[in-house]
């Protein structure tokens, strides 16, 4: 079963089991995962589901496509190396992610 752990800006952890398919941030709002709020409305502004991955998890994840790079310049944070947007994300049956919210989607 694929899981995530998510990582607030605070520190506090939560670890939550999904299912394949899922998107991290339909997996945040499914369990009330602080930082990701998902109100994204359809525009280029992505300040609401970008999360931070961590390196080693990072390697594993699928090429970001071009409109997803666009759309992280639309963050409410700068944007890291490591950034991805979490509904961009989906979780395959041996997912084991581990991500952390921005302070600013607090």
């Amino acid at each position: 079963m694929p899981k995530v752990t998510f990582t607030d800006h605070g520190g506090d952890t939560r670890v939550v089991d999904g299912n394949v398919g899922d998107s991290v941030m339909e997996l945040a709002m499914r369990n009330g995962i602080p930082g990701i709020l998902a109100e994204c409305g359809g525009s280029l502004s992505c300040a609401t589901c970008h999360v931070f991955v961590r390196e080693d998890d990072f390697a594993g994840l699928s090429a970001m496509d071009e409109m997803e790079d666009e759309m992280l310049y639309g963050t409410a944070i700068d944007r890291e190396d490591c950034s991805r947007l979490s509904c961009q994300i989906k979780l395959t049956a041996d997912s084991d992610l581990h991500v952390s919210t921005p302070e600013s989607q607090g």
